[in-house]
């Protein structure tokens, strides 16, 4: 259903002879982007802000559509070569996780070791205290965290469980990315990413297409 180039394609899916659900997905050549962020550092505000129009293209037409991502992260955010272009951001991963009921949200954090990356590191604050449905907010909020990563080479937050990390995404307001980087984030970036990193989901951008504009 979803038309964006900066989608991944999903071209067929089914289940094998032995109960396995598969899908297939086009080959992409290039990287995500939190391995990129780890190799090579922060990448500077311009790219930082052409790379996250792509992924807000792509969240945007989801979210036209009435779906949400539910996983927005580096590792699930492809930086690809697509001809002669390079760049070209594509949206991985589509409604693979759900946090639907506490009893989801518990099963989620059990698999998880003591390491900070991953799903806690993007989460938004109303998935975490169970308070309402999940919705195209989460996605902003979420989007704003892969922002911070990319200006700064930093996690929004650090903490030594994923439990704490949590709980300071409830609790804790973050500091200005650009306090955070010796790379220069013009003002109306740092508080772009603020106003995605809003705890409360009514104060921040409402979809990806506000972002877009």
């Amino acid at each position: 259903a979803l038309a964006s180039p900066h989608t991944i394609n999903v071209f067929d899916f089914g289940m094998t002879s032995d109960g396995n659900f598969y899908y297939v997905m086009e080959l992409l050549s290039g990287r995500d982007l939190e391995s990129f962020v780890r190799d090579f550092g922060p990448v500077p505000a311009d790219r930082a802000i052409h790379l996250l129009r792509q992924a807000c293209h792509s969240l945007a037409d989801a979210h036209a559509h009435g779906f949400v991502h539910r996983d927005v992260k580096p590792a699930n955010i492809y930086l690809c070569r697509m001809g002669l272009e390079y760049d070209f951001v594509k949206v991985l991963d589509f409604g693979l996780v759900k946090y639907r009921d506490s009893r989801s949200l518990s099963q989620t954090l059990t698999g998880l070791d003591h390491q900070t990356t991953g799903t806690p590191a993007y989460m938004a604050p109303e998935i975490i205290l169970g308070e309402a449905e999940v919705d195209r907010r989460a996605d902003v909020y979420a989007l704003g965290c892969v922002a911070y990563y990319l200006l700064t080479g930093q996690l929004v937050f650090e903490a030594e469980t994923p439990m704490k990390m949590l709980m300071q995404h409830v609790q804790t307001v973050p500091v200005p990315p650009s306090q955070r980087t010796e790379l220069p984030i013009p003002a109306e970036l740092d508080a772009f990413v603020l106003a995605c990193l809003e705890k409360d989901p009514n104060k921040r951008p409402q979809n990806a297409e506000d972002l877009l504009h």
